[in-house]
């Protein structure tokens, strides 16, 4: 018997295919037209205001005191950072130590430096030469064999240095601790039974998956790190780019310019620092992705010697 007849009585059940309108958001063009109005009005009364001093403001973009001054910010940022990471590291671990001596002591620190204002810390450091006004190196409660006048030193851009890296420490440690926490102990273990030290269990296992826990906040805290530096007047210092900007407003009674110069030279170093952490960030999360790769899914198929059947998760039909 002929099949036809069933399979048109079929077709004839079959609902009438549903014709897709898509859905009118007439509120984002609203939203839209007036976001790029209220922007329109302020760049308009911007330019046209006097009090911006535009040509002042050209002047001194690039001027070499203010290009000075950008290049000692990144290297007052780099020098800290430096100083927090690795101090940072050594709290973490004094953090997951079992010697309860080590984490009390890592955990007073924390709490000292986090639960004061960066900004009190470095006028601390700004008279530190004041408070201890010779350091004297040699054997404890016997003789010196040298002695250094901090008084005569002139070291501001080094209490800047220690200060910003210190307060910073604090909370690398905090990331670090927590990036080292979110890795599963059964990585640890797997390591471990491979026959793996502790120095290669967390240098190929540990650290790699820590990493992208780590690398997301650390960069937030380079790029707040050099707008910090702003605060190293404190000390004070006045080698950096807000400094910079702030003696020569001080000497054309211009400020507002020059503020606007100090914010766009900001602005700018800000950005790159974002565009190289956005590709760290990428780096790091790779293998992250549920959705398997072509290659990876042939090696899978290779590996059980049966054909690829689909996306991971999934059967192909």
């Amino acid at each position: 018997m002929s099949q036809e007849p069933a399979s048109a009585a079929a077709l004839a059940d079959e609902p009438a295919p549903i014709r897709a309108v898509p859905l009118r958001h007439p509120g984002r063009w609203i939203s839209a037209v007036v976001v790029i109005v209220l922007v329109a009005l302020f760049v308009y009364g911007a330019a046209t205001n006097e009090a911006f001093g535009w040509d002042v403001y050209a002047q001194y973009l690039f001027d070499v005191r203010i290009t000075e001054g950008a290049v000692q910010t990144i290297v007052l940022t780099i020098l800290a950072m430096i100083i927090a990471v690795v101090l940072g590291v050594i709290l973490a671990v004094m953090r997951l130590s079992p010697n309860p001596v080590l984490r009390t002591a890592a955990w007073v620190y924390l709490w000292v430096f986090r639960g004061t204002p960066v900004y009190v810390q470095l006028v601390f450091w700004g008279l530190f030469p004041s408070i201890y006004k010779t350091v004297y190196l040699g054997v404890p409660f016997g003789p010196h064999f040298a002695e250094f006048n901090l008084q005569d030193l002139q070291a501001a851009f080094l209490f800047a240095v220690i200060g910003l890296g210190l307060n910073e420490a604090a909370y690398m440690a905090e990331i670090v601790r927590a990036g080292v926490g979110s890795v599963n102990e059964g990585q640890v273990e797997a390591s471990t039974a491979l026959g793996m030290s502790w120095s290669q269990t967390m240098r190929r296992t540990v650290l790699p998956q820590a990493m992208r826990v780590i690398i997301p906040p650390t960069g937030n805290e380079l790029i707040s790190m050099l707008k910090t530096t702003s605060l190293v007047l404190a000390v004070p210092y006045t080698g950096e780019l807000y400094g910079r900007a702030r003696d020569i407003s001080g000497a054309n009674f211009q400020p507002i310019p020059l503020l606007l110069v100090a914010a766009t030279w900001y602005l700018a170093i800000t950005s790159i620092l974002m565009i190289g952490q956005y590709y760290l960030e990428r780096h790091y999360s790779k293998g992250l992705s549920r959705v398997l790769t072509a290659r990876q899914l042939q090696a899978l198929a290779d590996a059980q010697n049966t054909p690829p059947t689909g996306p991971a998760g999934g059967q192909g039909g």
